[in-house]
């Protein structure tokens, strides 16, 4: 968990925003913002690829580096999560049965911060690549974050 600068907003956030930042090419990742998009009936959290300049920006807040992308992040207000810790805070967000998985806070995150990045570091090798990050469809694009929505 991070504070970033305290004297500024995170970068394309409003009050209240949760953001979630994903790497755009990598499949895993983007089964998982499928997953929030199907499941977060109540809307509580935007996207954002790691590659955007909406995600580059938030990175580049809170200090973490804008080429190489191994944790899932998620942003609250002027807090950042991530690894487990970001998991588990979202699952408990999410519609039943996803906030019973939070029991797995009782491992220790040292633990579980071990599996995740076993996990993130061959997420590639197991899961693969896609050329392009990901294009929301017109039906899901409010949930990504941007600076500006298109016109038609």
């Amino acid at each position: 968990m991070s504070d970033g600068n305290l004297n500024d907003t995170v970068p394309y956030l409003k009050d209240g925003d949760r953001v979630v930042l994903f790497d755009g090419v990598c499949r895993l990742c983007s089964a998982w913002a499928r997953f929030l998009l199907k499941f977060d009936r109540d809307r509580r959290f935007k996207l954002a690829t790691v590659q955007s300049e909406e995600g580059q920006a938030i990175l580049a807040f809170f200090g973490m580096p804008l080429d190489t992308y191994e944790t899932l992040l998620l942003v609250e207000s002027r807090q950042m999560y991530v690894k487990s810790d970001a998991i588990l805070r979202i699952l408990r967000l999410l519609p039943f049965p996803w906030p019973t998985l939070t029991f797995f806070r009782l491992i220790p995150s040292p633990i579980r911060d071990w599996a995740y990045d076993r996990i993130a570091r061959n997420r590639y090798r197991l899961f693969g690549k896609t050329e392009v990050c990901v294009v929301p469809s017109a039906e899901d694009e409010a949930r990504f974050l941007t600076k500006k929505k298109r016109t038609k």
